[in-house]
């Protein structure tokens, strides 16, 4: 894998969170917002919830693949079956290795049968790119696009009139785009997220971006919202089991152990570690659930999980919830370990009890038309 550059890249609205007071980290070799002033991660995370919130999502890495027979051939490599869905729509599907380990989590936009866009994780894509590049036949061509476009994304039950007051297109189905236009520059609309929530992702040029940033804003703080950091997208999608690369999916954790099998097209012909995968989908060792804390205290990743004293898995995302209002995790645990059951979670040296539930934690209204 490649390893993030020494000084962290800046989104093209780095600016902006500056001038908001945001507390900035590095992410993915990035420099990004992990929460605003006024009320951190809890407020952040209750907006989107409740209102709206925008959320500078620029690090996420983007590439082309172009030219005769480019979507049959990312088909051929990608988990996910892109014959399932037309031009115009948008598509969660995984990047494995040979042995079925997951180098990447990506959504795949279909534009054509010959022109397939890619939005990778920030510190995956130049692998992704380069599997790709090293696969791709003759009159196929794979290009890195990482800062072409910048990605804000307006999520909650309020996004569709922060868009509608910018003039955007809203109202199309979950997991589609709308190539559109504003101010006159180019927009891709997406209704997709990473919070549960009913929502959109917009992919504008990289110097279109703040201008768009700072309108959506603006829409946004009409409906109640507020800029959101990438605290409140980690508690929101841990609320709904949402994986995240690097913790509940890795090359060390393949897509059947993280119950993400809904994204693999096992009655294609090929794709990067179908064999693997579909030897591991007949006796998993290890599946993915979630644990809610009945007890005081947060899970976090690597903590032991016990059942009757014996070791049955770790916590491979952990975390209060803003929502519940007490502690959740999803877990990597053996597989006769059934929902329902109590289990201890060992978080520095205190047992502290949880239920093992099928994520996720909260219902939200994602794919509400």
């Amino acid at each position: 894998m490649t390893s993030a550059p020494s000084s962290p890249l800046l989104s093209p609205l780095h600016d902006r969170h500056v001038a908001l007071g945001a507390k900035m980290a590095d992410f993915g070799g990035w420099e990004m917002p992990i929460e605003y002033p006024g009320g951190g991660v809890v407020a952040e995370h209750t907006a989107v919830r409740e209102r709206v919130g925008i959320f500078d999502v620029s690090h996420l890495g983007k590439a082309s693949v172009t030219g005769a027979g480019a979507a049959e051939f990312v088909n051929a490599c990608l988990t996910n079956d892109l014959r399932r869905i037309a031009p115009g729509s948008a598509q969660y599907t995984l990047c494995c290795d040979e042995s079925g380990g997951v180098v990447d989590d990506l959504i795949a936009y279909l534009r054509a049968d010959d022109d397939v866009f890619l939005i990778p994780n920030a510190a995956n894509t130049a692998e992704v790119v380069r599997r790709l590049k090293a696969a791709a036949p003759d009159g196929v061509e794979v290009t890195g696009r990482h800062q072409d476009f910048g990605v804000v994304a307006v999520q909650g039950p309020r996004s569709d009139e922060v868009l509608q007051a910018l003039g955007l297109p809203t109202g199309h189905d979950y997991m589609s785009f709308v190539e559109a236009d504003w101010q006159g520059a180019p927009v891709i609309v997406c209704r997709t997220g990473y919070t549960g929530e009913r929502g959109y992702e917009l992919v504008p040029r990289w110097d279109d971006a703040p201008a768009l940033w700072d309108a959506l804003v603006s829409a946004a703080a009409d409906q109640g919202g507020i800029p959101c950091g990438l605290g409140a997208r980690d508690t929101l999608r841990t609320e709904m089991g949402y994986p995240l690369h690097g913790q509940d999916l890795s090359l060390e954790i393949s897509p059947v152990q993280a119950r993400s099998g809904w994204a693999v097209g096992w009655k294609k012909d090929t794709f990067w570690g179908k064999e693997a995968l579909v030897a591991e989908k007949a006796a998993p060792t290890r599946l993915m659930r979630g644990l809610l804390v009945t007890g005081r205290g947060i899970p976090r990743a690597h903590c032991g999980v016990t059942r009757d004293g014996a070791t049955v898995g770790e916590v491979t995302s952990g975390t209060f919830s803003p929502t519940l209002r007490q502690g959740i995790a999803l877990a990597m645990l053996a597989p006769e370990v059934a929902d329902g059951e109590t289990v201890e979670i060992d978080v520095r040296g205190r047992s502290l009890p949880a239920t093992v539930v099928k994520p996720p934690f909260v219902q939200t209204q994602t794919r509400q038309a």
